[in-house]
């Protein structure tokens, strides 16, 4: 990895205020509205309460926003001839990759940690391991969404791409079971959505299978749904970048 370019696009993403707040502030701002200001969040839920389970649901979809963000913006960078210009430089593909993946997981861990802050001072409540292990899940699983921001960014092939990436994020996110509890058919649909699978993982620490509607799932659910998902992004991002040199 090269540290000169990976400090570099860290400065030029951090002076983006707009996308850092996007990014940052207002999965905080939803956690606020939703998580520690309403009547219920001292219902217990799992081995803690739902202020910690929309905490979490917040810090991921942060995180999620940052990695897609910055997957859609190499991609885009790299079409537009970002990487002829970098093929004149000693720096390799490989830390081209290395720099970019950098750069989306410390992005992606601002996010959560500043939610992860607000609800330690806000009461939010569950065991140490319950902590730990969602933020970890909610940082590593981000990486997924990486691939989709690769994934958009090649298939729209202009500056307009990382906008529909961060776009369709939301839609996923109603879907996916993030930003209001499913129950019915909305959640029968929900389980098979990209956010689905990667929110349940990380807030299975705290709620050991048990969903807001009162049903339990057990944990091969939420995995199946990210290794999936994880599979279909790599596979469409694979072939919309040979399709992309193909056309070179």
């Amino acid at each position: 990895m090269n540290a000169t370019y990976t400090l570099l696009e860290m400065k030029r993403i951090t002076r983006d205020y707009m996308g850092m707040f996007f990014t940052a502030v207002l999965p905080a701002f939803f956690y606020v509205i939703f998580g520690s200001t309403v009547d219920a969040k001292e219902t217990v839920i799992g081995n803690g309460n739902v202020a910690m389970y929309v905490m979490i649901s917040m810090a991921a979809y942060g995180a999620v926003t940052a990695t897609t963000s910055i997957g859609g913006q190499a991609a885009t960078e790299r079409l537009q001839g970002w990487g002829r210009q970098l093929g004149i430089t000693p720096m390799r593909d490989s830390q081209y990759v290395a720099a970019k993946a950098a750069v989306a997981m410390v992005v992606a861990a601002i996010p959560i940690l500043l939610v992860f802050v607000l609800g330690v001072w806000t009461g939010a409540r569950g065991s140490i391991g319950a902590w730990l292990l969602s933020g970890l899940l909610c940082l590593g699983g981000s990486a997924v969404f990486a691939l989709y921001g690769i994934l958009v960014g090649t298939a729209f092939r202009s500056e307009s791409a990382t906008g529909v990436a961060s776009g369709s994020v939301v839609i996923f996110a109603f879907l996916g079971n993030v930003f209001i509890p499913l129950s019915g058919t909305m959640l029968t649909i929900g389980k098979f959505t990209p956010l689905y699978g990667y929110v349940g993982l990380a807030r299975y620490p705290l709620t050991e299978g048990h969903l807001a509607d009162g049903t339990w799932e057990p944990l091969w659910m939420p995995l199946a749904n990210v290794v999936g998902w994880t599979v279909v992004f790599a596979m469409l991002a694979t072939w919309f970048v040979k399709r992309g040199r193909d056309r070179q």
